[in-house]
């Protein structure tokens, strides 16, 4: 979390600098970036930066593959990337509904997918404004003449607790529900963007990214790394940054500067400008499972294109041989035999059960950590374990709050099983149930109830 998002009326005036003479267009020149982070196997991130379209998507999901709905989304928004013509909020409006509507064809045609989402912050640009349209906890900013200014609000928890003023920015950085986002783009809850325009300058400086940038990167340190350098190096950098503070998040950012036509024609970078998909979007034949991004001027993604490999030295000698052997006469050749035969299946074996025992006793570990709220003998209880897994789970802490006394929605809840990310939040659940209830809350749980 940054300082509170401003409202697009809030937004530093574009009288504040002049407008390029004659009336003429600006044009953006561009830089996008994505990392799987440091942390993550996968990029569930996506972002596409073009001539008249910047945009950047979360996907959100985890075993639904949010890396599915972020790139479905970018898909259908990067069709907004031609010239504009017409009303820019409503083509806007278009695009995010358009995305919406695919990525519930991607439910409807695989249930796995049941679940995902994705984040998107949008900036169209017409050559003198952009639109901006937002759902998540994506953000973008503008940097103009030294100020940052953060464009869009978080559609997330905490930034609701930050508006009633129950907890400070900095108490929103390590909330336990940080990461729980109110609007999304998931192809069945239809949603109401945030859309505004915005007038642009000679020199602005747009930046676009996901939460695994803005979540850990003060104002000020964005502010700094946007304040000198081309969109790539800037761009670049705040990955570099947002890794470096912690982030074990995904990072993805779109920096754009806005030019006159006369700086984009003096510009031997603006001439050879593409446009640019990265993250899950780009859809990579080969991906790395982790980050190799280690600073400014590599850029790594973390996603390599696939090379041609040469044939090592000493490797398939036979097919290099001259003249060539027929490949399958090499197959069938006889092989000299191979020395300390049974010990090495030994060894591979004993690693084999070695690795399973840890892997079981892992897994047990794991499960003594859970905690869920459930009924036992009538009574509300916490049960330390995994629901549904009999043998798993055992009842480690009673109450005084008969099922009989909840409503029947919250007993059937509880019949089922209510399940806490921690021990602290089953307490809470039982606080609340109490509460509800009209019952005195058990003075050995902490806290107290909501």
């Amino acid at each position: 979390m940054t300082e509170p998002a401003p409202g697009p009326e809030t937004v530093p005036s574009p009288d504040a600098a002049p407008r390029p003479a004659g009336g003429a267009d600006l044009r953006l020149r561009y830089h996008a970036v994505s990392d799987v982070g440091r942390v993550r196997k996968d990029n569930q991130d996506s972002g596409y930066a073009g001539p008249w379209l910047l945009a950047v998507c979360d996907g959100v999901g985890g075993a639904a593959r949010g890396d599915i709905a972020s790139s479905t989304a970018i898909a259908e928004l990067r069709q907004l990337d031609v010239p504009p013509t017409g009303d820019l909020l409503i083509r806007v409006t278009d695009g995010l509904h358009d995305a919406h509507e695919s990525i519930g064809s991607q439910v409807d045609a695989d249930p796995a997918l049941n679940g995902t989402s994705t984040t998107a912050t949008l900036a169209l640009f017409d050559g003198r404004k952009v639109a901006i349209g937002h759902v998540g906890d994506s953000r973008g900013y503008l940097f103009r003449e030294g100020e940052l200014s953060q464009l869009t609000t978080d559609h997330t928890f905490v930034q609701s607790l930050i508006d009633e003023g129950r907890i400070t920015e900095e108490e929103a950085r390590t909330h336990p529900h940080r990461n729980l986002i109110l609007k999304a783009l998931d192809g069945l809850h239809e949603v109401e963007p945030d859309l505004f325009a915005l007038e642009l300058v000679p020199g602005d400086r747009l930046f676009l990214c996901s939460d695994g940038a803005c979540g850990v990167l003060e104002a000020g340190r964005i502010a700094d790394i946007l304040s000198g350098g081309s969109p790539e190096y800037a761009a670049i950098e705040l990955v570099r940054a947002s890794l470096d503070a912690g982030s074990s998040d995904n990072v993805t950012c779109v920096v754009a500067d806005v030019l006159t036509e006369e700086q984009a024609a003096a510009d031997p970078t603006y001439a050879a400008l593409q446009p640019q998909t990265v993250g899950a979007a780009a859809e990579l034949r080969r991906r790395l499972p982790r980050s190799l991004f280690r600073g400014h001027r590599s850029g790594d993604t973390g996603e390599l294109e696939p090379v041609d490999a040469e044939i090592p030295e000493g490797i398939d000698f036979a097919i290099q041989a001259d003249p060539p052997m027929d490949p399958e006469t090499y197959r069938y050749a006889p092989r000299a035999p191979q020395r300390f035969r049974w010990a090495r299946r030994l060894m591979a074996l004993a690693l084999v059960l070695g690795l399973a025992w840890v892997g079981v006793a892992s897994a047990y570990w794991w499960t003594q950590q859970q905690y869920y709220v459930a009924e036992a003998d009538g009574m509300v209880v916490i049960y330390r374990g995994v629901n549904d897994l009999p043998g798993l789970s055992s009842v480690y802490r009673e109450t005084t709050i008969p099922v009989d006394s909840l409503s029947e929605s919250q007993a059937e809840d509880v019949a089922d099983g209510l399940d806490a990310d921690s021990y602290d939040d089953a307490e809470q659940i039982v606080r609340n149930l109490a509460k509800d209830a009209q019952l005195p809350v058990d003075p050995s749980l902490g806290g107290a109830a909501d």
